[in-house]
């Protein structure tokens, strides 16, 4: 089959063996798969990425099991933000059945372990035409709901674990800073919680629309007004959490100094250089800073839900669309906040 293949640190378009489903196993054919940032990031910085993995399994609880770590020497299919028609199944499967459109939690179980999809030598991503899924972390894409929208699923419930870990709720303010697809799934989520105001920032127009399209009810280039002055001029009352989703050195530091005493700040954007703040800025201020990472099961079917019955609309996120011969180029026009939010692969 045909596949997008990183290796050595590049994108190339090679043919790859046809994935066979063993037991609990499904056999799925890609329909539409997001280009996510992480995936940029990887191409460019792998190491980073494999160091960030082996700090992640080291902090298990002793008897987890631990994730595959990729072998940058080898070759990886990206893609873990898919949707797919399932086309066969192995033993032991009860919750898919052939023509079944699904999304899936991008994890493969085997005898093995745990593979991440998108980052594993042993499972391709959905930068590939075919793909194998586990039978039980799959969720079937209601009737009628368009794949290339099921597709969005896992970047928006990004979106809804940081907006839950952080416990906001109507009341109380959000400053979201960064409008980039991490962002706008904050955004949306905010929304649908009932949370207001919502400021969002980011020196691109383009990205300030969609920010407003999601549900920022101000959105502002910090370059002309900083983010913080624009809540202070529309509110400046409420309790305040700032949600960080640019993921770029310097930016928790700037939100700590810019941000009122009593500051929730949630750190969303995935930043996988060292970084520096200066303590006492929180301590004199009493901020909480909070992480947030991926989502559980109950929020990707939460979000799943929220897209097939209206309540999400993610449609004006899907910026562009390519087949797997267009990934390398797709790659780089990400580059241009300006140019795309969300581009698809669809094999």
């Amino acid at each position: 089959m045909q596949a997008a293949v990183m290796r050595n640190a590049t994108l190339v378009i090679d043919e790859v063996p046809d994935p066979v489903p063993g037991p609990g196993q499904v056999l799925v054919r890609t329909l539409a798969c997001g280009i996510c940032g992480s995936d940029l990031h990887t191409l460019a910085h792998g190491d980073q990425f494999v160091e960030m993995s082996e700090d992640g399994a080291d902090a298990l609880e002793p008897g987890m099991p631990a994730p595959e770590i990729m072998d940058l020497a080898r070759d990886v299919v990206m893609g873990h933000e898919f949707s797919a028609e399932v086309l066969d199944i192995g033993e032991n499967v009860g919750n898919c059945r052939p023509g079944d459109i699904v999304v899936s939690l991008p994890v493969a179980l085997d005898s093995n372990g745990i593979h991440p999809l998108g980052y594993s030598n042993q499972y391709p991503g959905g930068y590939a035409e075919r793909m194998v899924l586990t039978d039980l972390m799959t969720m079937r894409v209601p009737d009628g709901v368009d794949p290339r929208h099921a597709a969005l699923t896992e970047p928006m419930a990004v979106g809804l674990h940081a907006v839950n870990v952080s416990g906001i709720a109507p009341g109380t303010a959000a400053v979201v800073l960064g409008c980039g697809p991490v962002g706008l799934a904050v955004i949306a989520a905010l929304g649908l919680a009932g949370v207001e105001p919502i400021v969002a920032a980011d020196p691109s127009p383009t990205r300030r629309a969609l920010a407003s399209t999601m549900g920022a009810h101000e959105a502002v280039d910090p370059r002309t007004e900083p983010a913080l002055d624009a809540w202070r001029r529309i509110d400046g009352r409420r309790p305040l959490v700032v949600f960080e989703a640019v993921g770029v050195p310097g930016m928790i530091d700037d939100a700590m100094r810019a941000a009122p005493r009593g500051t929730q700040i949630v750190v969303v954007g995935v930043c996988m250089e060292t970084d520096r703040i200066r303590p006492m800025r929180g301590v004199v201020k009493e901020l909480r800073i909070q992480f947030a990472f991926a989502y559980d099961p109950v929020e990707f079917r939460t979000t799943l839900d929220r897209i097939a019955d209206g309540r999400l609309d993610v449609a004006p996120l899907i910026t562009g669309s390519v087949p797997i011969t267009g990934v390398p180029q797709a790659f780089a026009d990400l580059a241009d906040p300006e140019a795309h939010a969300k581009i698809l692969v669809e094999p």
